[in-house]
């Protein structure tokens, strides 16, 4: 059934047409691309330094967290209404709101104002990239979309790799709430760029939102993360409101399932998830993004807290990683267009992956903080082998009609899951540390803050332990992002359709 021909109304652009199609379109679309992938991004490497000055170390999972698990709630929501009301609208009101959050994130007082601020962010972030990747499939036909996917992994190089350099600097020179007000002209840019495109017809046909669905989805996903937080520790206390948020969640997933099934214009269409080839790319989009944003989220605390890094010097030794993810992928898109194979390339990446993993969990302990980057660098560029494929494979199977819904399907997965991994790396983290006997707080925030004034309060000896046992630490933390790797390994040897 998957490797049946795309539907025929893909297919008669010319590539002439195509490509001017695109070339007209792009420069309004990537603004806010390069904006969603930068909000990712550039908080990385603020993350020692906002836990530092807001408190709450054990908590600094959840600024990453709390964005994208609102991107994950809101993407379906924007493909559905982008679907009816046209994407150029709800791209603008997406803009409007990132923007908004971003705003009070930059005047957050306490680290619990910060995350909610942040779920604002993500809110309006839910529509940046999928709504983009939407513009794009509805003007490429399906062929020829691997080898526009490679000028969006350069958007997504450039993003990655600036965003970590920037906020390095900014945090070093400026304070880290200078990242947030970073990005409010580029927003401000882009909408202006947007306004100058025809607006979008959107469906004939009357249009009801799925009000009942993003509850029922909301909830499933909110609990979901709340649960891995409770199960933190593994304090027995914890266990009574795990098994209710437990049970939350199954419900949840179960209302959505029938909801979805029976309703006539549902938030998700549970009909495109029935398709294997579509689910199990989504699925492999949820794995491939616990697995890069885990990785974004906590190697700035392994470089400050075991090589001593400064904000500027974690943004500089990001570099690696972040630009290999975006020329793994700009290289997989040439690939594609010219041969037609898709599901090969994260197949054997992630295969690669794994084994670069499983080398970090033991031998990272020896390696300087110079190896360390580029060894992360080389293993992302096999971490770039994953999203255009799982994007072309999406969208070739969903059909025209459906390219919203398909896109968003992609943008809720792999939020998703990198909202869930990075929940489970940092609890897996701060527990690992926590039985070496080392605080989670005081100390250890000292040594992330990593000025004389801070440190002045604790002996050599005792910085030297803490750097000690977050070493340790990381090798569960190498491990567990190794699990994601071979899931998502599995998956795409597994996808039914192979070519494009």
């Amino acid at each position: 059934m998957s490797a049946s021909p795309p539907p025929a109304a893909e297919s008669p652009a010319r590539p002439g047409s195509a490509r001017a199609s695109f070339l007209a379109l792009f420069p309004s679309i990537m603004l806010p691309m390069f904006l969603g992938i930068l909000d990712q991004t550039i908080v990385a490497t603020a993350l020692p330094a906002i836990a530092a000055d807001l408190g709450n170390v054990e908590r600094i999972a959840w600024i990453v967290v709390a964005y994208l698990v609102a991107t994950a709630t809101a993407a379906p929501v924007y493909g559905r209404l982008g679907d009816a009301f046209g994407r150029r609208k709800l791209l603008i009101v997406s803009l409007i709101v990132a923007m908004t959050g971003s705003t009070l994130c930059a005047f957050a007082v306490s680290t619990e104002m910060l995350v909610a601020a942040r779920v604002l962010q993500g809110l309006g972030g839910g529509g940046l990239i999928s709504l983009s990747q939407a513009l794009i499939g509805q003007s490429v036909p399906p062929r020829e979309r691997a080898q526009y996917q490679g000028y969006i992994a350069a958007v997504a190089v450039i993003a990655s790799t600036v965003g970590p350099v920037i906020g390095g600097l900014l945090t070093e020179f400026f304070g880290w709430r200078a990242i947030f007000f970073f990005n409010i002209p580029f927003g401000l840019l882009a909408i202006l760029l947007l306004l100058r495109l025809p607006p979008g017809t959107g469906e004939k046909e009357p249009f009801r939102f799925d009000w009942m669905g993003l509850v029922f989805f909301a909830t499933f996903v909110w609990s979901t993360l709340v649960l891995v937080e409770a199960l933190r520790g593994g304090a027995l206390a914890a266990m009574g409101p795990a098994l209710a948020l437990a049970g939350l969640a199954v419900a949840a997933a179960i209302l959505l399932y029938f909801r979805e099934k029976r309703v006539a214009q549902p938030l998700l269409p549970v009909t495109l998830l029935q398709n294997p080839s579509i689910w199990r790319a989504d699925a492999l989009a949820m794995s491939h993004g616990a697995l890069f944003v885990s990785l974004i989220a906590f190697v700035p605390i392994y470089l400050r807290a075991v090589y001593g890094a400064s904000a500027a010097e974690i943004g500089l030794m990001m570099l690696p990683m972040t630009a290999g993810v975006g020329f793994g992928g700009f290289a997989v898109g040439q690939v594609i267009s010219r041969t037609g194979r898709t599901a090969i390339f994260p197949s054997l990446g992630l295969m690669i992956v794994g084994a670069m993993l499983l080398f970090l969990a033991f031998f990272a302990p020896a390696m300087s903080m110079l190896q360390f980057a580029w060894f992360l660098g080389v293993l992302s560029v096999f971490l770039g082998t994953v999203m255009g494929v799982v994007q072309v494979t999406v969208q070739s199977e969903a059909g025209k009609r459906m390219l919203g819904a398909a896109a968003a399907s992609v943008a809720v997965a792999r939020s998703f899951g990198a909202a869930l991994g990075t929940a489970i790396v940092g609890a897996v983290l701060f527990a690992a540390v926590g039985a070496t006997g080392i605080a989670i707080s005081g100390p250890l925030e000292a040594v992330l803050q990593g000025s004389e004034t801070a440190l002045s309060g604790i002996d050599a000896a005792t910085e030297a332990a803490i750097r000690a046992a977050v070493s340790t630490g990381f090798r569960s933390v190498f491990l567990t992002i190794f699990v994601f790797s071979m899931i998502g390994c599995a998956l795409s040897w597994t996808i039914p359709r192979r070519m494009v």
